[in-house]
């Protein structure tokens, strides 16, 4: 019996929590998950070995780092080292946004989509409990959408490439509770702004605090290794 060919997602893999997370829902809806990292002039390259690691537990069919550099317009305190992370609460849009990125990912994403002929692209952002990045809400998805609709070979023959943005109204918790129905290994993910050299997170940057609430709100224990033992 001849099967049909399953659906082909592009999934967006930035090693953190989110994304592996989306990359497993796109897995449990039966999806072939072409994953797709960034290097682009991060503070730290440590999330990107993360990412490989989540790629290859969650069963990727293909895991493809694409280098842009980012980091030579600066503009961000995750692209310049002369821009402090900050370790607060912050309000408003802060200074870890990095100038345009999903923007950026989301289109070569769109890209490669195109030459694998795949009809989806899933993306791990969230703007419930998130850090207020524009690129996080739900209009800008739809935007997207739009454009994905209109700038694409394959949406002007009437085979638009949708989006998929299935974080986007969920809260930390919930996110990490549905990736450890699915057997997420969130030890292998690295959520902080500013990790050291061997993935060990600060605790004390927005993503830190987000991430660490989380684990406590969803009653999972926190997986995290932090450079600190002790985190207030």
């Amino acid at each position: 019996m001849t099967h049909p060919p399953k659906t082909r997602a592009v999934v967006l893999l930035s090693g953190g929590l989110d994304s592996a997370t989306a990359l497993a829902l796109a897995r449990e809806s039966g999806r072939e998950c072409y994953a797709l990292s960034v290097a682009y002039g991060q503070r730290h390259q440590f999330e990107l070995n993360a990412a490989q690691a989540v790629a290859q537990a969650l069963g990727a069919r293909e895991h493809r780092v694409i280098l842009i550099d980012l980091a030579s317009i600066g503009g961000s305190a995750l692209t310049d080292r002369s821009i402090d992370v900050p370790t607060e609460a912050t309000t408003g849009i802060p200074v870890t946004y990095v100038p345009a990125r999903n923007t950026i990912m989301l289109s070569v994403a769109l890209g490669w989509a195109e030459v694998l002929k795949a009809t989806e692209i899933h993306i791990g952002v969230n703007a419930v409990d998130y850090s207020g990045y524009p690129d996080c809400r739900p209009e800008f998805i739809a935007a997207f959408q739009n454009l994905a609709r209109i700038a694409t070979k394959a949406g002007v023959e009437g085979g638009a490439i949708s989006i998929r943005a299935p974080l986007i109204d969920l809260s930390k918790a919930d996110i990490i509770r549905a990736g450890v129905r699915l057997g997420v290994d969130y030890g292998l993910t690295v959520s902080c702004y500013q990790a050291d050299s061997l993935g060990r997170a600060c605790g004390r940057c927005d993503s830190c605090r987000i991430r660490r609430e989380g684990f406590a709100a969803a009653g999972v224990a926190d997986p995290t290794t932090y450079v600190h033992k002790k985190i207030v």
